[in-house]
């Protein structure tokens, strides 16, 4: 038994970004959501945070109605219930790997919460010693550097002027530690600048020296195509890890897809239920992949609402979320250039936005960015991300934070005055996003430029501003 959905997908029009996004919007749940501002006044809330989080697709949600009364134990029930779980859950996998270009034979596709757990699995499950080297970007989020250091030796790709992946210090480094580099590991897209990486160059360098390549897709997976491409392709992806809840689908549930062989060799970190094949008092004979590698009871509502999300993104088509969403980037970074004192870091060309996702980040002249998506958020019902966006060495160096300055900031986060730390403001767009949102942030920043706002305290804690007196109280919107 299936469950189906029907969806209708209008006809793109790729030549007018604001018709398509009034298209667009009526694939997402929660739009028409209003919040307080100013006290009493109420607005729609405009959501420019989807790089931290997306909200869900309808079809999303939908299926995850459907599937609920049906929902139970997964590969090893007799009953109708768990023998259909079964089979969605399997489906669900498919979905996701044919999605990403992978195929069976080749390919794994492992389950888990997230790109960040995925990338901690992968980095246990490949043979490497300390002194092996791994080569990551200097742009990356942590997820994608503080496991490979607990690994082996990590060794950072320099920057270009704009905060993109310098090539040539790329093959620098390949030449300079030949024999010992194996893994290359780089985001498919800056979660603080938006910059896409030509993957499958760097995938192919990687292998002519005998590496893997590993591509954090979390940023990437929801605004561009991904093919990962048979093992015999000299620009194919070893490995890529991905996020539900970065792709319309926040129901906790991410995948890293990846070579078979790898998860055939080995032992999973995580040992329990479903791992194994055969357990004795003394041995244990380990199941293959990914059996062997989804430890516990999986969230299979998570799959389902993952591959429902895909089969959305697959209807609208990839291609016109991207052009889409290039239109609105470039909308964007026109409309910045005429805030004042208003600084965009990395690349901010606006004719050159195929390149780059829609993430741009940036910082009002003697504001603090933790007082600015304050005001967007209390003052005009705006959702901004703001700080370092978990990407700390990356943003200082966007700042041309020297030595000297980084010591300051350390020693100001030890001893938890998040108040004297700089960061940015990250405005990041999702395929629904509109002009109008965006007219409507340009109003918003031209006059926090001026000064013109309300009174904010600061916690120095953590950094974060709230109205002078304002204590809020959440249970007249939602409770458990």
């Amino acid at each position: 038994m299936k469950t189906v959905i029907a969806v209708t997908v209008p006809p793109p029009r790729f030549g007018y970004a604001l018709n398509m996004a009034a298209d667009l919007q009526d694939y997402i749940a929660g739009l028409d959501t209003l919040v307080p501002i100013r006290g009493s006044e109420w607005r729609p809330y405009i959501n420019l945070d989807n790089a931290a989080s997306t909200p869900p697709f309808k079809s999303v949600l939908q299926v995850v109605n459907d599937f609920a009364p049906w929902y139970s134990s997964v590969h090893r029930g007799n009953g109708l219930k768990s023998r259909l779980s079964t089979c969605a859950y399997e489906e669900a996998r498919e979905i996701v790997m044919r999605f990403f270009g992978a195929n069976s034979a080749e390919h794994v596709v492992i389950f888990g919460k997230n790109t960040t757990e995925a990338i901690n699995k992968l980095s246990y499950r490949l043979p490497l010693r300390k002194a092996d080297i791994v080569l990551i970007s200097h742009l990356e989020h942590h997820s994608n550097d503080l496991p490979w250091r607990a690994r082996a030796t990590v060794k950072r790709i320099g920057l270009t002027p704009e905060g993109g992946i310098d090539h040539k210090d790329f093959v620098a480094l390949l030449n300079r530690y030949q024999g010992r580099v194996k893994v290359v590991t780089i985001s498919g897209a800056s979660n603080v600048t938006g910059h896409i990486p030509d993957i499958h160059w760097f995938a192919r360098k990687a292998h002519e020296v005998g590496a893997h390549i590993a591509v954090d897709c979390a940023q990437l997976a929801a605004h561009r195509p991904i093919h990962m491409g048979s093992l015999d392709d000299p620009e194919h992806l070893d490995y890529i890890a991905i996020s539900g809840h970065k792709m319309y689908a926040p129901f906790g549930t991410g995948a890293l897809i990846g070579r078979r062989n790898t998860f055939m060799r080995g032992e999973p970190e995580y040992r329990g239920g479903g791992t194994i094949t055969v357990v004795t008092p003394k041995t244990v004979d380990w199941a293959f992949p990914p059996d062997s590698d989804e430890a516990g009871s999986p969230n299979v509502v998570g799959a389902v609402a993952l591959a429902r999300a895909i089969k959305t993104l697959e209807q609208i088509g990839m291609d016109t979320i991207a052009r889409h969403e290039a239109a609105l980037t470039r909308y964007a970074l026109t409309k910045l250039k005429g805030v004042p004192d208003l600084t965009v870091y990395g690349a901010s060309e606006p004719n050159y936005t195929t390149d780059r996702s829609g993430v741009i980040p940036f910082a009002i002249k003697n504001i603090p960015s933790h007082l600015v998506a304050a005001i967007l958020g209390f003052e005009w019902g705006i959702g901004v991300r703001s700080g370092c966006f978990c990407a700390q060495p990356y943003v200082m160096s966007l700042l041309g934070a020297d030595r000297h300055t980084q010591h300051h900031v350390r020693y100001n986060l030890l001893h938890r005055r998040h108040d004297l730390v700089p960061g940015l403001v990250r405005i990041s767009l999702g395929l629904y996003n509109t002009r109008e949102e965006i007219d409507t942030v340009m109003t918003a920043l031209k006059a926090i430029a001026r000064g013109e706002h309300g009174a904010y305290d600061v916690d120095q804690t953590t950094g974060l501003y709230t109205p002078t007196g304002t204590i809020e109280n959440f249970s007249p919107y939602f409770k458990i």
